[in-house]
């Protein structure tokens, strides 16, 4: 068979480059004992019979390091928005005044530094099979097309390039989650 099959490497990148993505963003919502509104992204409110991320129900500002608020639109969404935040594990007591939504970061102990450390390394591990899952898709394309006449030395070509990319990626992963847990281990 003369004609060459290809394997598509392009959509396996941007799957794994997605699960990065994936990664970063829950990364984002670990607190490191710096105030940031994006720890407040994961969050969802129950609002008007449906969850709602919690961005879309107030304003979120970080006044100053230690501090996050939340200015609520809605007056009657204040008490939805504090049960969120209170069930959503970030280990953050909120204070109201009036629709403002007050939330204190305080200091990390070293065994809270520790749990995070932990959380992180669950979110790189998630990352890492969401990557093993787009390399074990790409395979099965490899297999297929070997079935519909690939060579062997092409199938090992793409078997290679699927592999690289796979190495790519959670060595990528790795190196997010040292960094990660670096920052929250510095005091």
């Amino acid at each position: 068979m003369s004609e060459e099959i290809e394997i598509d490497t392009d959509d396996l990148q941007r799957r794994m480059e997605g699960a990065m993505g994936a990664l970063k963003t829950e990364f984002a919502s670990l607190r490191t004992g710096r105030a940031s509104a994006s720890m407040l992204e994961p969050i969802m409110v129950e609002a008007y019979g449906q969850k709602t991320p919690i961005n879309q129900v107030g304003t979120i500002n970080v006044p100053e390091s230690r501090m996050v608020t939340i200015n609520v639109w809605d007056k009657s969404m204040v008490g939805a928005v504090e049960k969120s935040i209170r069930n959503s594990g970030l280990g953050i007591n909120p204070q109201l005044n009036g629709t403002i939504i007050m939330l204190p970061i305080p200091e990390l102990n070293e065994e809270r530094r520790r749990d995070l450390t932990r959380v992180a390394a669950q979110y790189a591990e998630h990352a890492r099979v969401a990557i093993r899952n787009v390399r074990r898709d790409g395979m099965d394309q490899i297999k297929k097309a070997k079935a519909d006449g690939m060579s062997e030395d092409d199938q090992k070509f793409w078997e290679t390039e699927v592999q690289a990319l796979t190495d790519k990626f959670t060595g990528l992963v790795d190196t997010a989650l040292e960094s990660k847990q670096a920052e929250i281990m510095q005091v």
